[in-house]
């Protein structure tokens, strides 16, 4: 498997030339040694080396003859290619030399090319001569046209006319275009000179198109063709301005014109106009009603005439309908806004609301069944913004809430008048007391709520809103009417005659207000009575109670200055007076419904029970002997079971009543055992916490057997149990003032 000295000598030369050669045969060598080691490392592997020796001699003869093949393919292509080459250059400079004697040909011929460009300078001359030869004609034929053509326009023969105008226009711009293109601006001027009459051709034109168009409306009926060939003319220089502009690289004087929007303005401003700029208008409420039924009318009739006329006669791209719909629209929004500035009545600006929500959308207008489907406004947007809706109705209901308060002042001045005439108050089928202000009052509101619901849901809430709140403003009023009448009565208590009566309807009167307010809302589920309302009717309802009260008062006084008197004591019949002036009012009183008697019933026997109490407060009597206080008690409780046999005779529950402190008091006042009284007083400070200290001491001077020990005890036991007084209490004694007691009469410097 070694090499030989001839191939290593052999090699030496090569390897010297081939570096990489020389480290490639080491590393085979290499590789072959390892593997001969590996594969000879034991004697009995060496029998096969002969076997191995063949093969690998075989293997590479294989590898020699494939190599040479290769070798042999790739010269003849290297041979290939070099002859290829050697044919190429000796083309390259076959061409070299002819391209030299071109060139010494085309300077030979130089001086020839000179006389050719004068040549070419006489030819575009010619052209231009020969152009110009071609339109003399038509330029001296120029005035004779615009005569021609004006006629033509006279005569309003537009198609014609426009064909001509066209023409000259077309011969114009062709000469400026050229001028153009050859940088002769100062020969534009002249041309544009005696083309100047296109100019009044074109306004004289555009002026018939223009009133063509404004009176498009009426011609659509009467002489179509002559608005069908205002379109066509238009449409025919919408065609002109487009082709000009796409090209744009000349624009002629007076382009592009824009007559298709021109158009589409006059059209417009007409239907402007022709509605929506009158001079004067009258606001108020039947003259405002004419002028939008006249809008109402003409607008339908004109979209009529334009969907079923003038569509035929334009262009679909015209969208003509749509574009005369968005006008009406737009316009009449704005006229509306127009209107609304102006200081409108309620009437009025009621008017407009019903107009602009509900009649301009329903099938007697917009949706009209002539006009649809093809007129579809909901696109369009609201005639009123909702910002404008909303600030109409703020408008209508302040209106509205100057109208109510009129009437509802008006009709408390009738109200109060009513109470100074010579006989009682209307009666109804049950014989209660009442008058027609809660039908006026009610009917009022009523209406109005009923009025704006027709609108929509939030001017009827804002109206209802008003309306409580008016309500509230006038129950006020009543207050202070009652007020003033009662002062009136007390300066002469014959003026008004019958001023119970009116009290007991006025009574009757604000519960049929309270009980009828709920109605006002169509919708069960929002008439939920406001707090401050309430409040309103309870006011008004106890200040009523209150007047009759102090007329029972005065009636009652003189009785109860009597109360607890040494007279009062031997013997008298001044509970059985009070009984009857008590019976007598209550019978006034029964000309109240239910709740309301019921009250006025607690609030009297409050009263009576009050005063009965303070006159005894007054200590016009103190027992001196125990007989007397026997006689005291005997007495209390004589009054006290007489006025409480006579409430419960009327309907007044026992419970209900407040005399039952009488019957306390009476029982502290027969206590024989003094030192008992602090439980006693523990008792009747826990059943009615509001009595004082100064009401305890009264009492135990009227008792007149209270020592100053016993009496001490007694008010400190109050002191270490302070009352709380409970919400639901009916305050008795907190109403009642005790007398201050006389300071003893002191010398200076003296001791009391």
């Amino acid at each position: 498997m070694g090499l030989s000295a001839e191939d290593e000598s052999a090699a030496s030369p090569r390897d010297e030339e081939w570096p990489e050669a020389e480290k490639a045969e080491k590393l085979a060598r290499g590789a072959a040694l390892k593997w001969a080691s590996g594969v000879f490392y034991r004697p009995e592997k060496l029998e096969g080396l002969g076997q191995y020796r063949s093969r690998e001699t075989q293997r590479n003869s294989s590898i020699q003859s494939r190599l040479k093949s290769t070798v042999q393919s790739y010269l003849e292509g290297v041979g290939a290619g070099l002859e290829q080459l050697r044919s190429a250059a000796q083309e390259v400079q076959s061409l070299c030399q002819d391209l030299g004697a071109a060139r010494w040909a085309l300077l030979d011929t130089a001086d020839r090319f000179q006389g050719l460009q004068q040549m070419r300078t006489l030819m575009a001359e010619h052209m231009q001569l020969a152009s110009v030869v071609q339109v003399l004609p038509q330029l001296f034929s120029v005035q004779e046209v615009f005569s021609h053509t004006l006629q033509l326009l006279h005569g309003q023969q537009l198609l014609e006319a426009h064909a001509e105008l066209m023409m000259m226009e077309h011969l114009r711009d062709d000469i400026l275009s050229q001028l153009h293109l050859r940088r002769l601006s100062s020969a534009q001027a002249t041309v544009l000179s005696y083309f100047s009459g296109l100019q009044d051709l074109n306004e004289s034109l555009a002026k018939q198109l223009w009133d063509i168009v404004g009176s498009s409306l009426q011609l659509v009926h009467e002489d179509p063709v002559l608005f069908v060939s205002a379109v066509r003319i238009i449409e025919r220089e919408e065609k002109i301005d487009d082709t000009l502009l796409l090209e744009a690289t000349f624009l002629p004087p007076g382009r592009p014109k824009g007559w298709r929007q021109k158009f589409y303005h006059v059209l417009q401003e007409t239907i402007t106009g022709s509605h929506f700029q009158a001079p004067c208008m009258d606001t108020e409420g039947p003259g405002l009603a004419r002028h939008l039924a006249a809008l109402q009318k003409g607008i339908m009739s004109e979209l009529r005439v334009v969907k079923d006329l003038m569509v035929q006669c334009v262009p679909a791209h015209y969208n003509i309908l749509s574009v005369c719909t968005a006008t009406c629209h737009q316009a009449l929004s704005s006229h509306l806004q127009d209107i609304l500035r102006e200081d409108l009545d309620k009437q009025a600006l009621f008017l407009l609301l019903e107009w602009a929500l509900r009649v301009y959308h329903s099938p007697e207008m917009m949706g009209h069944p002539d006009l649809l489907p093809e007129v579809d406004i909901s696109a369009l947007g609201p005639l009123m913004s909702p910002e404008l809706v909303d600030q109409t109705e703020r408008k209508y209901v302040m209106k509205v809430r100057a109208s109510v308060l009129e009437w509802m002042q008006r009709t408390l001045e009738v109200e109060f008048k009513e109470w100074f005439r010579e006989e009682e108050p209307e009666t109804d089928h049950q014989g209660f007391f009442q008058s027609a202000l809660p039908i006026i009052v009610m009917q009022m509101l009523k209406e109005n709520i009923q009025v704006a619901s027709l609108i929509t849901e939030s001017l009827r809430q804002k109206v209802y809103n008003m309306a409580l709140e008016e309500l509230e403003a006038f129950l006020g009023r009543l207050r202070e009417g009652l007020v003033q009448c009662g002062k009136e009565h007390q300066k002469d208590r014959s003026v008004p005659k019958y001023y119970m009566s009116y009290l007991l309807a006025t009574l009757n009167n604000n519960l049929a207000l309270s009980s009828s307010v709920a109605s006002l809302h169509p919708d069960t589920a929002c008439r939920e009575v406001p707090l401050s309302l309430r409040a309103a009717f309870d006011k008004t309802q106890k200040k009523a109670c209150q007047l009759l009260l102090e007329e029972l008062l005065l009636d009652l006084q003189p009785l109860c200055l009597q109360l607890h008197s040494r007279k009062w004591l031997l013997g008298s019949q001044l509970v059985s007076s009070m009984c009857e002036v008590i019976d007598k009012y209550a019978k006034d009183f029964s000309c109240v419904r239910r709740p309301v008697f019921m009250l006025l019933l607690m609030e009297t026997e409050l009263l009576v029970a009050s005063q009965y109490l303070r006159a005894l407060m007054q200590k016009k009597v103190v027992c001196k002997s125990e007989e007397e206080r026997g006689q005291l008690c005997a007495h209390l409780l004589l009054d006290a079971t007489q006025l409480r046999e006579l409430f419960c005779g009327l309907g007044l529950d026992q419970s209900q009543q407040s005399l039952e402190a009488v019957f306390a008091l009476q029982e502290l006042i027969c206590l024989k055992d003094p030192a008992l009284l602090s439980l006693e007083v523990l008792g009747f400070i826990t059943k009615y916490p509001d009595v004082s200290d100064e009401h305890i001491s009264t009492l135990l001077d009227i008792r007149g057997d209270v020592s100053k020990e016993v009496r001490h005890m007694v008010l400190d036991m109050m002191a270490q149990h302070p009352q709380v007084v409970p919400e639901s209490y009916r305050p008795i004694f907190s109403t009642i003032l005790v007398p201050v007691p006389e300071l003893p009469f002191c010398l200076r410097k003296g001791k009391c």
